[in-house]
């Protein structure tokens, strides 16, 4: 084969990569907007409808303000304001765990990679372990032993389980030990300071990406929790908005057809009860995803 004859192979070669690469990215694209953007968009322009408009009109056709603020003052209005203070309840608990999350995560990190003490290895292969194990597997147990301490029906039978998150600390172990000088450590305590000076003084503030991550991740899954308030709260009083949206479900006549009457709520007011229900975790990600990106790369290259 001479040298041309070489060099339009490999230009065939070339374009039919370059062409199934395109093609593969196409297929992938429609895929993500078939299965996810076009759901949404449905939602999004769902809450600005009427009940009727959303059954016999264009379903990507945008309704009007006007049902927008109908569907508002609905949602706001059941149960004599339920949804307040369902919104209200999902703040103080994942805002409560992610304190106790921070404050128990961050320093367990900072001791298992930094410091030597009995039993450090085998704490860290039980936080890989308990990793693994789904949550809804210790539900059960959390709830007898709450219910023993008379805590059930309580913000704590809620707060305090969140509030576990060995995944917070396996990360923080990792950032510890990978991204922290541990010669500006020995620096610190050759000056005076002591074990606790040392994290709170040196290696705390060098951890600000990687305490805005655990953060994060902390709040999105208590936000989103569902399993474990639903069985902790007796009361609806107490549902944080996770769990208040099966009530909304349940009133809704599309799916419950006995539920029609004055407390009764319409698809479109579902629609834009599940829009508010995510709305929080967005805000909290668009105004952090700087420190987030700073925290996923943090670790990443050993100093």
């Amino acid at each position: 084969m001479t040298r041309t004859d070489m060099g339009r192979a490999a230009e065939r070669r070339d374009g039919l990569s370059g062409w199934s690469g395109r093609t593969i990215i196409a297929v992938v694209v429609a895929v993500f907007v078939l299965f996810f953007a076009i759901p949404i968009v449905w939602l999004l322009l769902a809450t600005t409808k009427s009940a009727r408009g959303l059954i016999v009109g264009n379903p990507f056709r945008p309704g009007g303000l006007g049902d927008l603020a109908a569907n508002w003052d609905q949602l706001f209005g059941f149960q004599d304001g339920a949804v307040t203070a369902w919104v209200g309840n999902s703040a103080l608990y994942a805002l409560g765990a992610l304190v106790i999350t921070l404050v128990a995560s961050i320093p367990a990190g900072y001791a298992m990679a930094l410091t030597e003490f009995r039993f450090r290895r085998l704490l860290l292969v039980l936080t890989l372990i308990v990793m693994l194990i789904p949550n809804t597997a210790l539900v059960l147990p959390i709830f007898l032993e709450l219910n023993a301490a008379g805590l059930i029906g309580s913000p704590l039978s809620v707060i305090l389980p969140m509030s576990f998150f060995p995944f917070g600390v396996y990360l923080t172990y990792i950032y510890f030990s990978t991204s922290v000088p541990r010669d500006l450590l020995a620096a610190a305590r050759l000056d005076g300071c002591s074990e606790a000076q040392v994290f709170g003084r040196v290696a705390l503030p060098l951890a600000a990406p990687i305490v805005a991550l655990v953060a994060f991740f902390s709040f999105v899954q208590n936000w989103n929790n569902f399993f474990l308030p639903f069985v902790m709260l007796p009361s609806s009083e107490g549902y944080p908005i996770q769990v208040g949206l099966t009530s909304l479900l349940a009133s809704t006549p599309a799916f419950n057809p006995s539920s029609a009457g004055a407390q009764s709520v319409q698809l479109p007011t579902l629609a834009l009860a599940t829009v508010v229900s995510v709305l929080p975790v967005l805000v909290v990600f668009l105004f952090s995803q700087r420190f987030l990106v700073a925290g996923m790369t943090a670790g990443g290259t050993k100093e």
